[in-house]
């Protein structure tokens, strides 16, 4: 995917899993930000890509970590 951290598909369910994740560390801030990654990929079915933009955009972790997708 490069350097390119553009919304991949800018899908409903993209959206969906973005709002909730925010809505989740805000609810339970001591839920660490991977927990909360890793459980919206699998709550909204998310595809590889919007994964890897989750985890490259939001998870903190070094850059060329994989994904969990």
């Amino acid at each position: 995917m490069g350097c390119d951290s553009r919304l991949p598909t800018g899908s409903d369910k993209m959206k969906k899993a973005l709002r909730w994740m925010s809505e989740e560390m805000l609810s339970n801030p001591q839920k660490k930000r991977d927990t909360v990654i890793k459980e919206a990929e699998i709550r909204f079915d998310l595809s590889p890509a919007e994964c890897e933009f989750l985890t490259k955009n939001f998870s903190g972790t070094a850059p060329g970590s994989s994904s969990p997708c």
